[in-house]
């Protein structure tokens, strides 16, 4: 049991407090799917994908994303947010039919850009986080321009095309950050690729500018949890005894028992 009380009287305001926290000016929802996106491999993998009979993509998920936020030059309010998406694919190589498959990795990327409405604000804030104490001036960095915030699930890939590199419908090299390039192994790029793959991805995302603010709101309480935490000690196998048995993973549903968002009705 709890050694402190609970009060349940939610509903009583107690007190208007003073909260600072970041409001968010303007948001945009994006659903993009990008053509023909150029993979870049390593060395390694480059050697790979030059002597497949066939590849296909295993996955693809969102390694990194940059942000800059710049004034729009006589539009009072307004800041270009320029986006780039880093995305790390993974295929697997058959180098002949009925081979076992080896995984060749590369990464793509995706420019974006939007104009949101960040309002005006030219006020420098300065904060004392504990490892700039230690410095000569422990000063923070300044902040004029709102913050963006950038959220993404794991791209879909909708299509997969390997094509000569002569063929080939973009630009061969692409610059990526450190981050990326020493994850690709080495930071040198295939000198003669004799094949390129090009990938078709679905991605939905969304952009926020917010700016930091005080506001005032109503407080009913702090916030108190009411339930214990479960700390079992059971053993293993007790353990195991109490979970359900995952009857849907071996048998599963029929179309007309999957509800139009894609879940089934417990």
């Amino acid at each position: 049991m709890n050694d402190f009380p609970i009060k349940n009287d939610s509903a009583r305001i107690s007190d208007n407090v003073c909260i600072d926290t970041k409001r968010i000016y303007d948001s945009c929802v994006s659903k993009d799917c990008l053509e023909d996106l150029r993979v870049t491999f390593n060395d390694e993998s480059q050697a790979l994908v030059d002597n497949a009979d066939s590849i296909r993509t295993r996955d693809c998920d969102i390694s990194a994303v940059s942000i800059d936020v710049d004034e729009v030059p006589f539009n009072r309010g307004y800041y270009s947010v320029t986006v780039n998406f880093y995305f790390r694919l993974r295929f697997d190589t058959y180098s002949s039919p009925g081979a076992m498959p080896r995984v060749a990795i590369g990464y793509a990327n995706f420019e974006k850009k939007c104009i949101l409405f960040g309002s005006e604000g030219k006020v420098k804030i300065f904060t004392s986080p504990a490892e700039q104490r230690r410095s000569d001036c422990p000063e923070a960095p300044k902040y004029t321009n709102p913050v963006a915030k950038v959220q993404a699930v794991d791209p879909v890939v909708l299509d997969t095309d390997v094509v000569e590199v002569c063929h080939c419908r973009r630009h061969c090299c692409t610059t990526f950050p450190d981050s990326i390039r020493s994850a690709l192994g080495n930071s040198r790029y295939p000198q003669n690729p004799q094949k390129a793959v090009l990938v078709t991805v679905g991605l939905f995302s969304i952009i926020q500018l917010s700016r930091d603010v005080q506001l005032l709101i109503p407080a009913i309480d702090f916030c108190i949890p009411e339930r214990e935490c479960a700390c079992s000690t059971q053993s293993p196998c007790e353990s195991f005894q109490n979970i359900d048995f995952p009857v849907n993973e071996f048998f599963p549903p029929d179309a007309e028992d999957i509800d139009s968002t894609g879940y089934c009705p417990q």
